[in-house]
């Protein structure tokens, strides 16, 4: 019996950061990427139009951010489950991101192993902070 793929769709404005999560992503059979996005107006237009499992959304795009897009989306679809992706590592981005709907939060700078595990969990209705914002939260209360 096989396993349904997660079907997902990637946001992020630039081409060679999407076009390479695509590419290593869909060597995963549990995953499937059904549409991807530059923007996040039409980000918005896809989730509506196909409801994936999962919307990997970069924060850092223009004119709309992926702050505003998951607010939106969350506002639309509690189906839609959104796992934020970013340069920012501080925990504050991860925190607004969780408040705005997003169920997980990762770096662009963790593995392909760290994605997908967040994507296997998200999926299952848990939430997922990587490690590398984890480590930072535990560096700023080491400091305070």
């Amino acid at each position: 019996m096989s396993q349904t793929p997660i079907r997902i769709i990637l946001a992020d404005n630039h081409d060679l950061i999407r076009e390479t999560w695509k590419l290593l992503l869909q060597n995963n059979p549990l995953f499937q990427i059904i549409a991807d996005s530059n923007s996040g107006e039409k980000a918005i237009e896809l989730v509506k139009e196909l409801q994936p499992d999962i919307l990997l959304l970069d924060i850092n795009m223009m004119p709309l951010s992926g702050f505003e897009v998951a607010e939106r989306i969350a506002a639309i679809s509690n189906n839609v489950k959104i796992i934020a992706l970013s340069v920012n590592n501080q925990p504050k981005y991860a925190v607004k991101m969780i408040e705005l709907g997003a169920k997980a939060y990762v770096t662009k700078t963790s593995s392909l192993e760290e994605l997908s595990h967040s994507i296997m969990e998200v999926q299952q209705g848990r939430f997922y902070i990587c490690e590398e914002i984890i480590q930072n939260f535990k560096a700023t209360i080491t400091t305070s």
